[in-house]
């Protein structure tokens, strides 16, 4: 009930339509964890998306952190829609869409054992052609540290990453000898195509690496893939439809 106000308040003061809400609250079981209260919002704005993942010591805080978090995301949404509305082409600097955001709040990874880790889901999704710019935007609305889309230069399936100093990394299932043209955001191309594999051998390169996830072409469609560790210690698995 808490959680269901606390987020209707952030949904009323919106000025756009809000076609579906999803709001999940859990608390894990690991004594290890300082933060085991877990909370995540989705919300649907017409088919774009926002949401917001957060971990705290108990539930309302937990709730309390992820009213504040998704209302921050909504004005950064409001605010950036904005300036694409009233900027010229051509007119982007580096950086220039990266605000302050609030102290992390991210669950911690949970350390299972690689010999205990599953595949424990996979998604599909659709995705219409994206410049560099919006897949970015659709990230950080999504809060996520990596982005599966298909690139509107290229055509080819590719990763957008968020790297440390507020870079982003792109690299795509097909060699990229140039950058996309001028970006809002600070972009570091790798010009290197997503090495092809099989399911199986990502999440062997996955586990031997102990990464946060893996970008490949896959070995018999060729479409960009990403198998990620979630934060239950699992792996899941991400692809375009």
């Amino acid at each position: 009930d808490y959680a269901l106000q606390r987020i209707g308040h952030v949904i009323q003061r919106m000025d756009e339509p809000v076609l579906a809400a999803r709001v999940t609250l859990s608390l894990a079981a690991d004594p290890a964890r300082t933060r085991p209260a877990l909370a995540k919002a989705n919300l649907d704005l017409g088919g774009r998306f926002v949401g917001a993942h957060v971990a705290a010591h108990g539930v309302p805080e937990a709730v309390d952190l992820l009213s504040d978090q998704l209302a921050q995301r909504l004005a950064d949404r409001a605010q950036r829609l904005e300036a694409l509305h009233r900027r010229p082409v051509g007119s982007e600097g580096p950086g220039e869409w990266r605000h302050g955001d609030l102290p992390a709040t991210r669950p911690e990874y949970f350390d299972r054992p690689a010999d205990e880790r599953e595949l424990v889901r996979q998604k599909a999704f659709v995705t219409a052609e994206q410049s560099v710019d919006e897949a970015a935007f659709d990230m950080d609305q999504l809060d996520y540290d990596f982005y599966l889309f298909r690139d509107v230069v290229t055509g080819d399936d590719s990763l957008l990453e968020r790297r440390s100093g507020g870079v982003y990394r792109l690299q795509g299932v097909r060699p990229r000898a140039a950058a996309p043209g001028p970006t809002a955001v600070e972009l570091d191309v790798d010009g290197r195509p997503a090495p092809v594999l099989t399911l199986d051998g990502a999440v062997e390169q996955l586990a031997e690496a102990d990464g946060r996830f893996v970008f490949f072409a896959d070995a018999v469609s060729g479409r960009g893939c990403v198998v990620y560790r979630r934060y239950d210690g699992h792996y899941g698995l991400l692809t375009l439809a």
